[in-house]
């Protein structure tokens, strides 16, 4: 049974029908009482943990990069929450429990700056060199916009990336390969901000190599040509 403390507009303590009362540092609160669940592992239940741990996945080997890349979508929430409910939504495929990440459609950073324009990536030589069109002064596009290389590993669940690479003028960049990722499977993006961190544009994949992995653990996801979805918005 619950106490009051303070009189009836005071704080309490304990169970109250299905309110329950704390405190912490003085400061009183109510929550509700957890609802019982009867059968915690429905197919729907599964899929929607298995949803989230593919996401949460691909997303931990690239958090420094996505609290930039999120920086303009954190008004209400932690820009790597709001990655993480922008690939929840958009960036997973797949049926019932096989689930993987839709490399090709995920944003590893989101905005409305001008995005780059003919990007490729090339793999040779243990880095991958990138190259793209200064389109500088083409809406708001400008010279000193700092390009985000990254190359996401499937296979291992690593990342590696650079927040200043080059400017839009440079027209390339490079990043070199660790040693270990010789012939393993990546989805390697390009994105811009501006060189104040205000603005951010929508990263674009430029390579998407297949593998057969399982979504749920380190890697996962589907392979394609680098260019699937890149033409669909699905913000419209």
């Amino acid at each position: 049974m619950g106490q009051i403390k303070q009189g009836i507009l005071g704080g309490f303590s304990g169970r109250v029908g299905t309110v329950v009362g704390s405190s912490w540092k003085r400061v009183h609160y109510m929550r509700a009482l957890a609802v019982s669940i009867s059968n915690p592992r429905t197919l729907k239940q599964q899929v929607q943990r298995n949803k989230f741990s593919t996401s949460m996945s691909f997303l931990k080997a690239i958090t420094p990069y996505v609290r930039v890349g999120y920086k303009n979508y954190s008004n209400n929430v932690t820009p790597f929450n709001a990655a993480m409910s922008y690939i929840l939504r958009y960036g997973i495929t797949g049926e019932g429990l096989d689930l993987t990440v839709n490399y090709a459609r995920a944003l590893v950073a989101r905005g409305s700056l001008m995005p780059a324009f003919n990007a490729a990536a090339t793999r040779a030589d243990g880095k991958i060199s990138f190259t793209w069109t200064d389109n500088s002064e083409t809406g708001d596009a400008l010279a000193t916009d700092i390009a985000m290389p990254l190359a996401y590993n499937k296979e291992k669940g690593e990342a590696i990336y650079s927040l200043d690479a080059a400017t839009r003028a440079d027209g390339k960049a490079e990043l070199e390969l660790p040693s270990g990722w010789k012939d393993d499977a990546l989805a390697v993006y390009l994105a811009f901000r501006s060189d104040n961190g205000d603005r951010m544009a929508n990263s674009i994949c430029l390579t998407n190599d297949a593998y057969e992995g399982n979504g749920g653990t380190p890697g996962g996801g589907s392979g394609g040509d680098g260019n699937e979805d890149q033409n669909e918005n699905p913000l419209g």
